[in-house]
């Protein structure tokens, strides 16, 4: 089962030399004036069904890949998303970048709903996930000091400016198993460890998407204050919701304002995403399991010389 990206195109390229930039996120961040070349495809992976159909399209000369996280009505929990098939999928669609949008709750006084926050470092409270594709068979160990690319993050924040938005640079999200809100001696605690928002998404996704060798970065869309905050209670659905409508049209802006700096690349990632596995594998080539390593011809094909 080969990635559709030619091999020969360069690392961390797509088939024709650029870059493919894919969206993780709501199904109305996809909604962008002036995408065209519109199609849904399925796209089949060794590790499960990915969460939806993947939404090809372009924005001038631009590939863009887009993925609905919880699927077209929101049908998955985070719990029950499939993280190794989205990623998996998405590496096999070609994608050489993931811009994951997210909507979370705020843990400072000074995010407040509406914010826009380039996270740089997570917290991972998650436990009944997969969260690595190499198991038993064929280890590997990523480095994850530095968990989102800074290229994407400085482009995010560039283009974030040109728009005005009120994006911030940095912040910790810390990843939480859900699908219920944290209790308030929670929220306190996360509080009390620097962490910027709270969300239950993009732990694993963020690990996963490095040991696939692809570029990562989060923007998060602040929608509330978390339960820490004295007037948590009075915040209502309905300007909940108001806030979730209003990020969606800000985060179509910025992926519309983002992608073509984003495809402006030639050469492999200089923070190293596109060559993390380069020292990653542990397991003696004699002794990996060929099964394994059959379903990792996407993720890993560079280095096991699929």
């Amino acid at each position: 089962m080969a990635s559709t990206s030619a091999a020969g195109a360069g690392i961390g390229l797509g088939s024709d030399g650029r870059p493919v930039i894919g969206i993780i996120g709501g199904s109305g961040v996809y909604d962008i004036p002036g995408l065209t070349d519109i199609g849904w495809r399925r796209i089949s992976s060794p590790f499960g069904a990915p969460s939806d159909e993947l939404m090809f399209g372009r924005l001038g000369d631009v590939q863009l890949v887009f993925l609905p996280r919880h699927g077209r009505g929101h049908v998955h929990a985070p719990s029950d998303l499939n993280y190794r098939a989205n990623v998996d999928a998405m590496k096999r669609a070609g994608v050489t970048e993931i811009l994951s949008v997210s909507a979370v709750g705020s843990l400072k006084e000074d995010l407040p709903p509406g914010t826009f926050v380039i996270v740089d470092d997570f917290i991972d409270r998650t436990f009944a996930r997969e969260k690595s594709f190499f198991t038993k068979g064929c280890v590997a160990h990523v480095s994850m000091a530095h968990p989102v690319c800074r290229r994407l993050g400085d482009a995010v924040e560039a283009a974030g400016q040109r728009l005005g938005l009120d994006i911030r640079r940095g912040g910790t999200y810390i990843a939480m198993e859900g699908p219920q809100f944290s209790t308030l001696a929670e929220s306190k605690l996360y509080r009390s460890w620097g962490a910027s928002v709270i969300g239950m998404t993009n732990m694993p996704e963020a690990k996963l998407a490095r040991e696939a060798e692809l570029c990562y970065a989060t923007v998060a869309m602040v929608t509330d204050f978390d339960c820490w905050h004295p007037e948590h209670d009075k915040v209502t659905v309905e300007q909940v919701v108001k806030v979730l409508l209003g990020n969606a049209d800000h985060a179509r802006a910025l992926v519309k304002e983002v992608a073509p700096a984003l495809a402006d690349r030639r050469e492999p990632c200089h923070a190293g995403c596109h060559t993390a596995l380069d020292h990653a594998l542990i397991t003696a080539p004699e002794k990996r399991d060929p099964e394994l390593l059959a379903r990792l011809d996407a993720v890993a094909g560079r280095v096991l010389g699929a």
